[in-house]
């Protein structure tokens, strides 16, 4: 018969050695406990690592006991105690063990390795710390997708780049060229791992053909990872006239000229030619591709000649204005010829810089024009500058003799008696003074 306690339990044989076995239990854990404070001898440090590297684990004493050292997992596994491996995993290895030391090195690190790892000191009490390693996960995919590989100068295009499955998530940042954009950026999460997207608007123009964008990613797993897209933009003809002949100097009666049409677009401008603005072309004026010659000017080729090129963008033309000069003339224009740009980019010429009014200065785009033009201009306004003065003097003079003639105050008297006059004679020989005073009440008008 079973013995029994004195409070009716049943008292176990052996002197009751299995009752005190879960106690025995209770105090090996808690010797586990962590005791933290200033007198630890105990030292680690955290550990960051990239997917795939090596993660080294140190457990250091301060002062050493000859205690001894083991090394848990997240689980609470021992991986080495001393320097003995229970855990049957070969990633983990011993790279130094002393009395004071014990580091160990994991190799090919995977996202399942992150957490704490705990280093214990079995000393009177135990001491325990931990270290924490985390992984870093470098994007596995950078990606540029535009939403229009062929784009038209003035559009607005869309770009989008994409860095996927990355721990943490990625900065991802826009360049075009050496000049960094600014996008919006969104993050998904799946489950442990981010995918970032970045928008980038860009509104392109000619000067952007060619030009490379550039999206760069900022992770601490990885370095200098980026990728790059080239912009293709196509645009309207940029057009210029050149002088050939005569080189320098005036462009006078007798005299050839020849003129050349360059044209630069995106496409290459398919149709070129040569016209005279408000007027027929000169029977005697040869065309020939984009050259324009006149083998004998004379004043009746006075006006302006339009050379047009288009493409599949549109359509744009330079203006080339000639004037014939006597063959007399030997005075240089002060600024020797114009060549004006209309319906074209103001972006700058290969060799004709365009203002924002859309006018390209030449230097032999046309001769001597604008000499002429000052000096009739000048004689035009001189003549109209004499007229209008001396206009202003006659009226001066005018209004002067008018002003001097009525100045003062009138007055008239008229003749005493007359009311009771007969007629206007009797009135007069009646009047006060008699016909005397008839010179008197005289009145003079102008």
């Amino acid at each position: 018969m079973a013995a029994r306690s004195q409070h009716g339990g049943p008292v176990a044989n052996g002197g009751g050695a299995p009752a005190l076995l879960p106690l025995l239990l209770l105090l090996l854990s808690a010797a586990s406990i962590i005791p933290r404070g200033d007198g630890q001898n105990l030292v680690t440090e955290d550990v960051t690592v990239v997917e795939g590297d090596v993660a080294t684990i140190s457990c250091r004493v301060k002062n050493s006991d000859d205690s001894v050292i083991q090394l848990l997992n997240p689980n609470r596994q021992t991986i080495y105690f001393r320097d003995f491996r229970p855990l049957k995993d070969s990633r983990f290895q011993l790279v130094n063990f002393s009395n004071s030391e014990l580091r160990v090195s994991l190799t090919n690190v995977s996202i399942s390795d992150e957490g704490r790892y705990f280093c214990q000191l079995y000393t009177d009490p135990p001491q325990e710390i931990y270290t924490t390693i985390t992984v870093l996960v470098p994007p596995r995919n950078l990606v540029i997708d535009i939403q229009k590989e062929i784009a038209v100068e003035g559009e607005e295009i869309e770009l989008n780049c994409t860095a996927m499955a990355s721990r943490p998530a990625t900065t991802i940042r826009w360049f075009k060229g050496n000049k960094e954009l600014t996008g919006k950026s969104e993050v998904e999460q799946w489950s442990d791992m981010y995918t970032v997207t970045s928008q980038l608007l860009l509104k392109v123009g000619r000067e952007d053909d060619g030009v490379p964008v550039i999206c760069l990613v900022d992770h601490p797993a990885v370095k200098d990872l980026q990728t790059q897209r080239y912009l293709e933009v196509m645009y309207k003809p940029q057009v210029r006239v050149s002088q050939n002949y005569p080189v320098q100097g005036l462009t006078r009666e007798g005299e050839p000229l020849e003129l050349t049409c360059a044209a630069y677009g995106k496409p290459q401008p398919t149709d070129m030619r040569w016209l005279r603005v408000d007027d027929e072309m000169p029977q005697h004026v040869v065309v020939s591709g984009s050259n324009l010659l006149i083998s004998n000017l004379n004043k009746t080729d006075n006006g302006t000649y339009r050379c047009e090129a288009s493409n599949a963008v549109g359509k744009s033309h330079a203006d080339y204005m000639l004037f014939v000069y006597d063959t007399t003339a030997t005075t240089e224009p002060a600024v020797h010829g114009t060549a004006v740009l209309l319906n074209a980019s103001t972006e700058a010429l290969p060799t004709v810089q365009i203002s924002n009014a859309s006018i390209a200065l030449h230097p032999d785009s046309r001769a001597g024009e604008e000499g002429a033009i000052r000096s009739v201009d000048h004689a035009v306004v001189g003549g109209v500058v004499a007229v209008v003065v001396f206009a202003m003097l006659c009226l001066l003079i005018i209004l002067g003799r008018y002003f001097a003639r009525h100045k003062g105050t009138y007055f008239t008297h008229e003749a005493k008696g007359a009311d009771d006059a007969a007629d206007a004679d009797t009135a007069i020989i009646n009047a006060e003074g008699g016909q005397n005073n008839s010179e008197e009440k005289k009145e003079y008008f102008i």
